[in-house]
């Protein structure tokens, strides 16, 4: 699970520092109760919509549901280092829960940061499996290393190759998965206004 266990540890932790209801959570995010209930308890894997919702309603960064130490100068991310122990399970919002995106934090150290780097392994959609798009507020970077992957972005769809790269604004609908039937990886940088 990585650090899905903790991720929900820190939204429970939060909220409740703030003297916030689970129910007040729900409304102000726009999300259902269940859903936050489900979060806390690390039932699921959350896409990073929901997450950019809560961080939203308590007044953080969503980095802070993702920091490990408070780090002020650089921080340096071996290769080494970019395994199971920083790494954060998403689904693409399906019913089933399925994880579909495994995300390795690139920054996690770096307190105080704006944007949120990840080398993300996008596994391949399940037959019959439809996806949901999603939409948070601030854009999104991602950078093909491996693999072919499509992007629903509103109205339009993007076919990106090894070497190719998109930016854009994630109020607009989007859903990102593997084009193929091969796992595909990708650098993808989330930036948030907070």
């Amino acid at each position: 699970m990585g650090n899905n266990k903790i991720i929900g540890e820190k939204i429970k932790s939060l909220r409740e520092s703030k003297q916030l209801s689970i129910e007040e959570v729900a409304e102000r995010s726009g999300l259902n109760k269940e859903q936050i209930e489900r979060i806390e308890g690390n039932v699921d894997f959350p896409s990073l919509a929901p997450l950019i919702k809560i961080a939203r309603v308590l007044g953080v960064r969503l980095g802070t549901f993702l920091d490990d130490q408070a780090e002020l100068g650089p921080v340096v991310s071996r290769k080494k280092g970019t395994t199971e122990h920083n790494s954060i399970n998403f689904t693409n919002d399906e019913s089933d829960g399925r994880k579909h995106m495994v995300y390795h934090s690139l920054s996690q150290d770096k307190s105080g940061r704006h944007m949120e780097p990840f080398l993300i392994e996008v596994e391949p959609r399940e037959e019959g499996v439809d996806f949901i798009l999603s939409t948070h507020e601030g854009e999104e970077f991602i950078y093909v290393l491996d693999g072919i992957i499509e992007i629903n972005y509103g109205k339009n769809t993007y076919i990106l190759e090894a070497g190719d790269s998109i930016y854009y604004d994630s109020i607009i609908a989007h859903h990102v998965h593997a084009a193929t039937n091969e796992t595909a990886r990708i650098l993808g940088v989330v930036y948030t206004p907070y």
